[in-house]
């Protein structure tokens, strides 16, 4: 244990400093900021429509403030003060998050519920810090000139490891803002092998407030699943939406389940019919009526180069759209229906981001396939040729196993994602949008580098510029 005499009085070591950053030298967005020591507390002001997202992480103690929106152009602040509070840090976090860090001094700890952080107006914020306290083994040790503080344990984390939300206090909010679902993990539990974990927050609400500027026109559907821990973050998660071509997906596992089976081989040979060749996406409908194929082969372009006449060839096969349907309602997918073959231009069959995700995590898990098919589905999921929508926010040396889907007013991706590290995660974006309205890829894009940054953080990392 420390004794009082031994620690650095909070209030003494920071008298007389404020800083102060005026607006002349800002960005768009971030207008000023400035630290007051002396009262503990940071005030700043944005443009109006930035909603602040406050996270309190630990070891050391920093609280995070994330800007979603705005930049900064600017290089990097960062100020020291040598006292209880020792660093103020403001960067970039991504594109389109400025990120301001207030880092304590190591031992140094704050109750979260007593950080505030109030909207002043539309475009002004402060954050206020109580009296931080000096805590060793769960000891609550009073800082010189402040009053007891009683011993509180350490905190849990429900949003990522090491990190706590902040309530905010009479913030404005705005009339279109997101509102966030709850969701119940054990239905995508994939029968008890994944899990059972909990939403994260800050994720959560950072990719609900990405749904602003250039994208508050769009509607997506979004979960996504650490195949470690079972948490999870998720948008509109049970909405329904058209699959487009992503039905291939469901379509494909249902076909290999037939493999394992028995009742389907892959070495037999399919003939493409008229009553299947249609045009849209693919290339076997140029040829000749007639033309013969594996049913690999037509299998493997179904998804690769997401071929409608060999997806049709595959239905076709596997007994219909009904047959189909009866094995998806078998896997526990209720929103998850074929209507129409394809192309499906009108988006009849249907699907929401939360039941892909459960597919995928039965599929990851063997619940779906032997291993030997499930092997197969994945390396012809991995091969996927359309890389322009989750995959461009991967870095590199990351894989993905996936089925992309476009029909013009709907664009979704949905795959299985594996680190450098060997850290997986399941992920599933549906967007519907204006036709061909080019944002609805870039949010894609968006989304994806903004969950692959937060998941590939060390457990006890900050997430600090």
């Amino acid at each position: 244990m420390h004794s009082d005499s031994k620690l650095p009085c909070f209030l003494s070591s920071l008298a007389g400093f404020l800083l102060v950053f005026p607006s002349s030298v800002q960005a768009n967005s971030l207008q000023s900021w400035r630290f007051d020591v002396r009262q503990n507390r940071l005030e700043f002001s944005t443009d109006e429509g930035v909603q602040p997202i406050a996270q309190l992480v630990s070891n050391p103690t920093r609280l995070v403030i994330d800007l979603p929106g705005a930049k900064l152009k600017r290089p990097k602040v960062s100020e020291s003060f040598g006292g209880t509070v020792q660093t103020l840090r403001i960067g970039q976090f991504d594109a389109q998050t400025t990120r301001l860090v207030i880092e304590l001094a190591p031992g140094y700890v704050l109750d979260p519920a007593q950080v505030k952080v109030r909207g002043q107006s539309s475009t002004r914020w402060s954050v206020q810090l109580p009296a931080p306290r000096f805590e060793v083994a769960n000891t609550a040790v009073v800082i010189p000139g402040q009053s007891a503080i009683a011993t509180i344990p350490q905190p849990t984390f429900p949003s990522m490891p090491g990190m706590q939300p902040v309530p905010r206090v009479g913030m404005p909010q705005s009339g279109n803002s997101p509102a966030i679902a709850s969701v119940t993990p054990s239905n995508i539990d994939a029968n008890g092998l994944i899990p059972a974990g909990r939403s994260l927050s800050w994720l959560q609400q950072r990719l609900a407030s990405l749904r602003s500027g250039a994208y508050a026109s769009l509607k997506p559907g979004m979960f996504f699943m650490d195949l470690e821990t079972g948490n999870y973050a998720e948008v509109n998660g049970d909405k329904v939406y058209p699959t487009a071509s992503i039905i291939k997906l469901p379509i494909l596992i249902a076909l290999f389940q037939e493999v394992d089976a028995g009742n389907i081989r892959l070495n037999e040979t399919l003939t493409m019919t008229r009553d299947v060749i249609v045009g849209g996406s693919g290339e076997i409908q140029d040829l000749p009526p007639g033309t013969k194929f594996s049913l690999l082969e037509t299998a493997t372009k179904m998804i690769v180069i997401s071929d409608n006449t060999a997806t049709n060839m595959i239905i076709k096969r596997m007994g219909g759209i009904q047959v189909l349907n009866a094995r998806f309602r078998s896997w526990g997918l209720q929103k998850t229906a074929m209507r129409n073959m394809l192309p499906d231009l009108k988006g009849t069959n249907t699907t929401t981001a939360r039941e892909l995700v459960r597919l995928l995590a039965m599929l990851d898990k063997q619940q779906l396939l032997s291993s030997q098919s499930q092997g197969q589905v994945l390396n012809i999921l991995q091969r996927v040729r359309n890389r322009t929508l989750l995959p461009v926010g991967l870095a590199r040396g990351a894989t993905i196993a996936h089925k992309t889907g476009d029909i013009g007013f709907i664009l979704g991706d949905a795959g299985i994602i594996q680190m450098p590290t060997g850290k997986r995660y399941l992920a599933a974006v549906l967007v519907e949008s204006a036709y061909d309205d080019p944002s609805a890829r870039d949010f894609i894009q968006d989304v994806s580098r903004i969950v692959y940054t937060y998941l590939s953080q060390p457990s006890n990392a900050a997430f600090a510029p």
